[in-house]
């Protein structure tokens, strides 16, 4: 199922698909996944998971080198573009251009992919500690 909504909405028609079908809600692939990483963060001690957490922040507000690839890289070849075309003859120029931005494109996919799962992560390990400290007397 094809939808530029983003996976919130395919989770939901796949949700409403399932449950039109009466089917179990438990049983979709997207839960069972969830459920899998929450058994294995709450398999682990609370210490551990708050240096798992401590990462994860690490990981979702750590710039990479995507987001420095695409703001310098440009200047920089706009900076030398005269010479760079007068290097390498306009063809060239333009075949560097393509598969620059086809690097970029798929980076920048990569790097707020990789934002979100880390977000998603922070989210069980912060609900799993919430309950732990509520559990205590």
């Amino acid at each position: 199922m094809f939808s530029y909504r983003g996976d919130a909405h395919k989770v939901y028609l796949q949700l409403q698909k399932t449950v039109h079908k009466k089917e179990s809600v438990k049983d979709m692939k997207e839960f069972a996944e969830i459920e899998e990483v929450m058994a294995l963060y709450q398999s682990l001690d609370s210490s551990t998971l708050r240096l798992i957490y401590y990462r994860m922040v690490k990981e979702k507000n750590g710039s990479g080198f995507i987001p420095i690839f695409l703001t310098s890289v440009p200047w920089l070849l706009l900076m030398f573009s005269k010479q760079i075309t007068d290097l390498l003859g306009s063809l060239l120029w333009v075949s560097f251009g393509f598969i620059y931005l086809f690097i970029l494109i798929i980076g920048v996919i990569l790097h707020f992919r990789e934002k979100a799962w880390a977000a998603f992560h922070m989210e069980i390990i912060q609900d799993i500690l919430k309950e732990r400290k509520d559990d205590l007397p």
